[in-house]
């Protein structure tokens, strides 16, 4: 398969990534269980998108030297597309954790824990899948035509979707895993496991991590073959999306403190190609303790957009 990425490029990626992520992780240790603050959210949210912006800008430096400035312009202008692309539609990912971590209670201190985990698979199926699609590409160039079918095949049948006032807790799949896992009946504190009887037990924590990378996985099923069409170049097509996914611990702990100080939420939604929705938040599917959140995340596949009109606390 073809890509600009040297060994030189590959390695500097892989090195900003881990030193960031190493970052990330010291200074939430260092917080305990203190909650990250909307500030120290927007912060970081501020930092990741400056890093993903210094990395394109040298990733063009880097080419302009080496294969001309026309290729730089074209590659580096692939690279933002891509990750604007990604961010917008990775808005849903955050909506999704938002509900989840509602429905099943987790506490503040512990849904950071579950989004470290949550990102670090999300980058290693991502990987797979984007190396895995791009090979495809490579072998069956058609498939280009499959990925935009489908695309626009997702859009409509969203667009024509029903509301579902299914509650998560009655979702075939959360039934099933609650049905094959041997579960405790609350979170036991951070852990996934416990011991009770001589026996293992999952907690209702590793069932929201499942749930978690889950949701990713079928967001990026429409939002990876997105990115191919603007380019097939596996080392942009992945750099430009994980970048993206990286900020989006920091983007859900801000947009969750809005969500704390507002209730009454109004949702309106684009659904590809362009079909206005409106709708009223559900209180009773998402129930915050000593407080309603209203908001949900609709995929929108092809183009998409979200506006939420916040009103006042009841």
């Amino acid at each position: 398969m073809h890509t600009v990425g040297t060994p030189l490029l590959w390695g500097s990626f892989a090195v900003v990534v881990a030193i960031m992520l190493a970052i990330d992780l010291l200074v939430q240790g260092r917080r305990g269980s203190q909650t990250m603050s909307m500030k120290q959210a927007a912060v970081w949210s501020l930092v990741w998108v400056s890093l993903s912006l210094l990395f394109n800008l040298a990733f063009w430096w880097y080419l302009s030297g080496t294969a001309g400035r026309e290729v730089a312009d074209t590659q580096a202008l692939a690279f933002l597309t891509g990750y604007l692309i990604e961010k917008a539609l990775a808005v849903d990912n955050v909506f999704v954790w938002l509900m989840l971590f509602s429905y099943f209670a987790v506490p503040a201190a512990l849904q950071r824990r579950v989004l470290v985990y949550g990102v670090l698979g999300a980058i290693v199926l991502r990987t797979i899948m984007i190396f895995g699609g791009s090979w495809l590409i490579t072998q069956f160039e058609w498939l280009l035509y499959v990925f935009g079918a489908f695309l626009l095949f997702t859009g409509i049948k969203m667009a024509l979707a029903k509301e579902d006032d299914t509650g998560i807790g009655d979702k075939p799949l959360v039934r099933w895993l609650r049905g094959h896992l041997r579960m405790t009946d609350k979170i036991e504190n951070e852990r996934f496991f416990v011991r009770q009887n001589g026996l293992l037990y999952a907690t209702p924590l590793l069932l929201v991590l499942i749930l978690v990378e889950l949701s990713d996985v079928i967001f990026a099923v429409d939002s990876i073959p997105a990115i191919f069409a603007v380019t097939t170049d596996p080392f942009i097509v992945l750099t430009s999306n994980l970048f993206a996914i990286l900020g989006l611990r920091a983007m859900y702990f801000l947009l969750a403190g809005v969500a704390e100080r507002f209730s009454n939420a109004e949702v309106w939604s684009v659904d590809y190609p362009g079909v206005y929705r409106r709708e009223d938040a559900d209180r009773r599917f998402l129930p915050y303790p000593n407080r309603r959140f209203a908001g949900c995340g609709r995929r929108h596949s092809g183009g998409y957009a979200d506006y939420q009109r916040l009103g006042e606390p009841p």
